[in-house]
């Protein structure tokens, strides 16, 4: 390795956030510098193609700021470092067509195709074969979580420990915390992985208590290699249940096991959380899982289509992305709906979407930004005077950055013409509030509920 590689891994490390860098370049390896292009690896194909998309330009800084003479860089695959990977084998369904033969098919016929395989590994610990990283859609609103995966995939135990995941309902979380699961599985046979919503866990401890096996139930989940729980915010108000658990990381953390814990809010933000748990389960790394944009929900339709061996459109592609926004579960759901009326008619699906029942509200009854502004304003126990003014008190302010955001994503006004035509003011004044908003929805439960309860409220009659 030359000298100055180092160098090119300082110079990035400066210009990338802390939790990019850890994700995507600890683990490259020089090889050659030949022709003016410099060759490195990486540990697996989503490294691989994430700093080949987003961090190309920086790469190629960093390589002539630390004295290569490259215009270019190769990157290759070099995963001598993983364990064997044990894919579950599948039967094949007579008479199934292809799409019903694949690892990725639904679920139903995954339960029937591989009785007596070794799946039954994977359904005793609770996870669903229907969750991989490989089917999991990527997008900006999930990819530093998608990375983290990756990375704990390959060091259970000893990258992001603990991992704590939070978003909105049918946001993805589930898909993506199970999916880590089958992945560690898959990768090391010999883990005892585990994955339990928090109401089984509670569950299981209060039988346990009731039947005088408290001590099977401790060692059950303090041997495991893997632990990931679900709906973590449903522990709130369960003290005994609280203090257990509380141990139970301990114990699992004190032996670099991997805990992955999913809510839909930070633990600081879960009432009646012990501070002592929320502190630990925060200490690895937390992660904002937000609602997919546009182009991901396409993205997210085309790849569901496809898992179940369906051909759809672009033009039902486009309608339900742009009218069913509200999360995943509702634009699956959409899809399910249109498939099965194409199916019933025999037509092509672009026939049968005006059909559908929409859940996103712009499409039913569109909204002038004034109507929006008023809205907004008597949510807050506001006037819409208030907001159009300059007064900076803190709640008036608060809520005039809301209708920021409101009118710049609901709308979809520039932030231009919301400062030219409803606020007068500059522009980058308009872009500093609606993307302050925007930052604090991650970890600010409230600020979230709010913004959640006006997108529904500012489209009624």
């Amino acid at each position: 390795m030359p000298n100055n590689w180092q160098t090119v891994l300082d110079e990035i490390q400066s210009s990338v956030s802390d939790m990019a860098f850890k994700t995507y370049f600890t683990n490259i390896k020089y090889i050659s510098d030949e022709n003016g292009v410099v060759t490195f690896s990486v540990p697996n194909s989503f490294v691989k193609s994430s700093i080949e998309k987003k961090y190309h330009d920086k790469v190629i800084s960093a390589l002539q700021a630390a004295g290569f003479n490259c215009t270019d860089f190769e990157i290759i695959i070099d995963d001598s470092g993983k364990k064997t990977v044990i894919r579950r084998p599948v039967e094949i369904i007579p008479g199934a067509k292809p799409s019903e033969r694949s690892t990725t098919q639904s679920i139903s016929s995954i339960g029937s195709a591989l009785k007596g395989s070794s799946i039954s590994l994977s359904t005793k610990s609770g996870l669903s074969p229907k969750y991989h990283l490989d089917n999991y859609v990527v997008g900006s609103n999930n990819d530093v979580a998608v990375g983290a995966a990756h990375a704990i995939v390959e060091n259970p135990g000893s990258s992001y420990n603990p991992l704590f995941l939070y978003g909105g309902s049918g946001y993805g979380k589930t898909h993506l915390i199970q999916a880590i699961g089958n992945e560690i599985h898959d990768r090391y046979p010999d883990m005892n992985v585990l994955y339990v919503t928090i109401e089984q866990f509670y569950g299981e401890f209060v039988a346990s208590i009731r039947n005088k096996k408290l001590e099977e139930f401790k060692k059950k989940y303090r041997d495991l290699d893997v632990l990931i729980v679900d709906d973590f915010q449903f522990i709130q108000g369960k003290t005994e249940s609280q203090n257990e658990f509380f141990h139970t990381f301990n114990e699992l953390y004190s032996k670099n096991k991997q805990v992955i814990i999913a809510a839909d809010r930070l633990p600081s933000q879960i009432a009646t959380v012990d501070p002592r748990l929320a502190s630990r389960l925060t200490q690895g790394i937390s992660i904002d899982i937000q609602l997919p944009d546009f182009e991901t929900r396409c993205a997210i339709i085309k790849a569901k289509a496809e898992l179940i061996g369906q051909e759809i459109d672009n033009t039902t592609v486009e309608y339900l992305a742009e009218n069913f926004n509200t999360n995943i579960r509702d634009l699956e759901g959409g899809l399910n709906h249109v498939l099965l009326l194409a199916d019933l008619r025999g037509v092509a699906t672009s026939e049968v979407i005006g059909e559908i029942a929409p859940t996103n509200q712009i499409t039913q009854h569109r909204i002038s930004p004034k109507q929006l502004i008023e809205r907004v304003a008597k949510y807050y126990n506001l006037s819409s005077k208030d907001l159009y003014g300059t007064s900076r008190v803190k709640d008036i302010k608060d809520a005039r950055q809301v209708a920021m955001y409101l009118l710049n994503e609901e709308l979809g006004l520039s932030y231009k013409k919301i400062g030219d035509d409803i606020f007068h003011k500059d522009h980058t004044t308009i872009m500093h509030g609606a993307k302050k908003v925007k930052a604090s929805i991650k970890t600010d439960f409230n600020l979230r509920e709010q913004v959640t309860e006006l997108r529904s409220k500012i489209y009624e009659n």
